[in-house]
């Protein structure tokens, strides 16, 4: 049975559903897409039923990244059971993930996605960029790169 991995952020519609075409493609490039399935939400539930953010969309295209994802926001009551790995984008994210855990087999599930960077090892967070400008999305792309890159990696030393 694959590992179920889920990525999220506060609106779904940037950083999550962009780590998940990123991973996506990571996996592929590896030949690992029997190992690994990836889904995407957020912590709240405002833009549920939409798709990722034009903006992001676009920047990720230039990369050959399809964010196919819809918005959806994250529920406790079966997500933890779901998924092997819930990965935060920043901060707050993980906070609030740590609150809505119900035991700590739920807590030792949510781990952040700079974590696994190599390379930009100096953030800490996946910034948002909902509200900066085109550099933000770019931004956001280089470390989820990085981070998925990584975070394959760890996977596959753990198998």
């Amino acid at each position: 049975m694959p590992k179920a991995l889920l990525f999220v952020c506060l609106g779904n519609i940037c950083r999550s559903p962009s780590a998940e075409a990123v991973m996506n493609a990571v996996i592929r490039k590896a030949g690992d897409e029997n190992k690994f399935s990836c889904d995407s939400a957020g912590i709240i539930g405002h833009h549920e039923g939409e798709r990722a953010d034009s903006r992001m969309r676009a920047h990720a295209a230039r990369r050959s990244y399809d964010l196919t994802s819809i918005s959806r926001q994250f529920k406790y009551q079966t997500d933890f059971d779901k998924f092997d790995l819930i990965i935060g984008m920043d901060d707050q994210n993980i906070s609030d993930l740590q609150s809505q855990a119900r035991s700590k087999a739920d807590l030792k599930k949510i781990v952040k996605m700079t974590d696994y960077c190599s390379k930009f090892t100096h953030y800490n967070t996946v910034p948002d960029p909902y509200y900066g400008g085109e550099a933000g999305f770019e931004l956001v792309l280089d470390l989820l790169e990085d981070a998925c890159e990584g975070l394959l990696n760890d996977l596959n030393g753990k198998l």
